[in-house]
């Protein structure tokens, strides 16, 4: 439901405005239609065109490439969450004689697969899907250009074995699967694997000249999972939403969170510009702050979706030209023009509810060595443990409901957390994946391995 656009401030919808009028006038598009999502709701719709009297709205289809992509990562979320297959498992336990088994789920949703970016020529993109038929013409002689599971390497190939496991899995097409758990749920109705009106066409604009020509729409048949969808501003706003909340009908919030999750090892270039994969989602680092989504493109369409979590604002953009405007970076600047003009205002501080003195007992001060921590309870009974010098590794815990934590970030993601009592039942010391976090440096009093030298601190004589 597209709320008010009052609910942004004057100055930051014409700041938004400018920024796709620029993007569509120095990216030569002959139309381009963006919105901006904050706290759950649509709270900017804008368009930009070539054509006078003509605005596109947030109805208007526009064909979104590889956001195609995180549609079939829930997709295959939702199998493993109903225990129908492990991401661990190779694909042939579920989907034999491919010629690709061995690579993994997860390889095939975080392109860590090692196979080619393509499939076999001719052009797959503008070329009708009937042209491969079958997995064997999609995938081609030799599917691999790298070890499995060495590097992250983008491939449209790797994600039409996914829709075909899907299809295997529940014993019906890509589409009507992902009409019936995705769409539907999230009330999606305008968003479907061929065009419905109102729709763009795809242009392809001369690099040397102000003209055009129209680019073919293609039914890309078996790689359908990896960039079928035409869908809307207004969808997408939705998608995004849910990509940022989760929602039990589909995807539970963890699940979500795990996709938006690093899942492939970085190379050179990616390091360089602070960009990861998760599991079907791009992750970057612009201006200070993480933001996830995908971007998309066909001939004729641009397309960018960006949610900047912590800042709860997103940002679609959609464009229906070959090349031209940056869709994701235009997506990016749209949230962070939101994020900066009018930040999140936080949640009113409120006492806890109820008191777990387990849980009260462990926070505060403790020391790794001779680091000190601060160990402090946030909501839901998680803890935080952050290092009081600002330098350090940091992580939050969630509780396991036994008196324990799991480490949920970076160094101690999946490590336990556990508190060691003495025979009195009081704590002697944190066990944090088998370091040992005291009450003192070095405290005597707690098994601190290799023991504590006897005579103590000490200063030179």
């Amino acid at each position: 439901m597209t709320t008010s656009q009052e609910e942004l401030l004057p100055a930051t919808r014409r700041a938004l405005l400018h920024r796709i009028a620029v993007a569509q006038a120095e990216g030569r598009a002959p139309s381009l239609v963006a919105a901006v999502v904050r706290g759950g709701e649509t709270v900017w719709n804008g368009a930009r065109t070539s054509v006078d009297g003509h605005g596109p709205d947030e109805y208007v289809q526009y064909r979104i490439g590889s956001i195609t992509k995180t549609f079939t990562a829930v997709l295959v979320l939702r199998l493993r969450d109903e225990g129908v297959l492990d991401l661990g498992d190779p694909l042939e336990k579920h989907l034999p004689g491919t010629g690709a088994g061995e690579v993994t789920i997860a390889e095939l949703l975080a392109h860590t697969g090692g196979l080619a970016a393509e499939s076999p020529a001719p052009w797959w993109e503008r070329t009708p899907g009937s042209l491969r038929p079958e997995l064997s013409d999609v995938l081609g002689e030799q599917p691999f250009r790298h070890p499995v599971g060495r590097r992250h390497h983008y491939s449209n190939p790797g994600y039409t074995l996914l829709g075909a496991l899907i299809e295997e899995l529940r014993g019906a097409p890509w589409e009507d699967v992902l009409r019936r758990e995705v769409l539907e749920p999230l009330g999606l109705r305008r968003t479907s694997g061929r065009p419905q009106a109102p729709h763009a066409g795809g242009w392809a604009v001369h690099p040397w000249a102000d003209v055009m020509m129209p680019e073919p729409a293609q039914d890309l048949g078996r790689m359908a999972p990896a960039g079928q969808l035409w869908s809307t501003t207004g969808d997408l706003a939705r998608f995004a939403v849910f990509l940022a909340q989760g929602d039990d009908r589909v995807l539970s919030a963890e699940s979500v969170r795990e996709m938006r999750t690093p899942a492939a090892p970085p190379d050179a270039a990616e390091l360089a510009t602070g960009s990861a994969y998760g599991l079907g989602m791009q992750i970057l680092h612009r201006d200070g702050r993480m933001l996830v989504g995908h971007s998309g493109s066909l001939p004729g369409f641009l397309a960018g979706l960006m949610i900047g979590v912590e800042d709860d604002v997103a940002a679609v953009v959609l464009s229906n030209c070959t090349s031209g405007p940056p869709a994701l970076t235009v997506a990016a600047d749209l949230v962070r023009i939101v994020a900066e003009a009018e930040p999140r205002i936080p949640e009113p501080w409120r006492p806890l509810t109820e008191v777990d003195n387990a849980v009260l007992e462990v926070v505060g001060q403790w020391y790794w060595g001779t680091q000190a921590f601060g160990l402090r309870w946030v909501a839901g009974g998680d803890v935080a443990l952050e290092p009081l010098s600002g330098i350090g590794r940091r992580a939050r815990f969630r509780a396991n409901g036994d008196g324990t934590w799991t480490g949920l970030d970076d160094y101690y993601a999946g490590e336990l957390l556990r508190a060691v009592r003495r025979a009195d039942g009081s704590v002697s010391y944190l066990d944090l994946g088998s370091f040992v976090f005291t009450r003192q440096p070095y405290d005597e009093g707690a098994p601190v391995p290799g023991g504590v030298d006897p005579e103590g601190w000490r200063g030179i004589k």
